[in-house]
């Protein structure tokens, strides 16, 4: 039986695991948040000793990010930041004391990298940025030595902190403290599991309509199935739209499009689309099923929910649910104001509960 506690936080290091390598992770504690770093000494294992050692002395306590791009990259490090009177003189201190290492061919969302003074390669230091959006102008520029896994939502956050026409932030974000950790070694709880132990967890749909459980057809469905519990334990649901309302027909919600926060590095990670498992159940009131394109192998992470019969769907979407408890909600989804399909005002998922049964 899997345990409820490995379905809150869980993560696959299978490459450190295969190599026989404890992946380190920096923890980054500041004044608006916490986020997580994966370091890759493999990428640049300068870089990372450097940076290490830094956290260790205590170096980045009381450091600022003092310069920022509202949802783009925020920067810190520098240990002259540490006092309010040398702000003019931010970010061109903790230089020039690591050596050039290789570039990345890719600065992609997440990404962890030494900032340099143009034209020094060897220029690195303390100093270190965060891209918050994939940013193809910074490709083989610089030296990727981490990636953010965990606490986008904070560096966002912090993205959004003021800045004068220099872009340099007008208030204080500061690092409270850098924690250097072995990243803890999970493995996918779902990965295992039988369609006689998916079978056990049910999914309660916490919307701001009330609640909704599913019961789970992994008989039907069982890579579906695992794919959407997987999905749900990790938080990929949490705070999508019931974006899709076609009353008679269906309600949908589970688009990424629709998330009011960005998704975690080790998210994304999850998201992919799924092979069909076109099965014989019949899409009828309260039939759960997988949203898709054209292209049948195109579901990734939205679902609908059926509120009358659709015989036309039927062997030809995913269905791997049906709602067991809550269709007053459904009910109360369906009947929401709308302009065309398009709920006149957000109908939120907040959350997706497993429950083992």
């Amino acid at each position: 039986m899997l345990r409820r506690s490995a379905l809150v936080l869980w993560f696959v290091l299978s490459a450190a695991a295969a190599s026989g390598q404890t992946l380190k992770q920096a923890v980054v504690e500041s004044s608006a948040g916490t986020f997580v770093i994966d370091l890759d000494p493999a990428a640049a294992p300068n870089h990372v000793a450097y940076f290490v050692r830094l956290a260790q002395d205590g170096s980045y306590d009381g450091t600022t990010f003092h310069r920022v791009v509202r949802m783009g990259m925020v920067q810190g490090g520098d240990p002259l930041s540490k006092d309010p009177a040398k702000t003019a003189a931010y970010g061109t201190g903790g230089l020039n004391a690591v050596k050039a290492e290789t570039r990345a061919a890719k600065m992609t969302r997440g990404s962890v990298a030494a900032v340099l003074v143009p034209g020094r390669p060897d220029s690195a230091g303390a100093q270190f940025f965060v891209v918050l959006a994939d940013q193809p102008a910074l490709d083989n520029q610089y030296t990727v030595f981490g990636r953010v896994s965990e606490g986008m939502e904070t560096l966002v956050k912090i993205s959004q902190t003021p800045v004068d026409a220099s872009g340099k932030a007008t208030e204080r974000v500061e690092i409270r403290h850098v924690t250097i950790r072995d990243a803890p070694l999970l493995s996918d709880p779902f990965a295992s599991a039988t369609p006689q132990q998916l079978a056990t967890y049910h999914a309660v749909l916490e919307t701001s309509a009330g609640p909704i459980t599913l019961e789970l057809l992994p008989d039907k469905a069982p890579e579906t199935v695992r794919q959407f519990l997987r999905l749900a334990a990790a938080g990929v649901y949490n705070q999508t739209a019931f974006h899709r309302v076609v009353p008679g027909f269906v309600i949908q919600t589970g688009s990424l499009s629709s998330r009011d926060v960005p998704l975690t590095e080790r998210q994304q990670r999850l998201v992919h689309n799924l092979a069909p498992e076109f099965n014989d159940t019949k899409h009828v009131k309260g039939i759960v099923s997988m949203a898709r394109g054209d292209d049948p192998g195109s579901a990734s992470t939205s679902f609908f929910i059926c509120v009358g019969p659709s015989p036309s769907l039927d062997g030809t979407y995913t269905a791997f649910g049906r709602v067991i408890d809550g269709l007053e909600a459904v009910g109360t989804i369906e009947a929401t104001p709308r302009t065309g399909e398009t709920p006149n005002t957000r109908i939120e998922l907040k959350t997706v509960r497993i429950v083992n049964q």
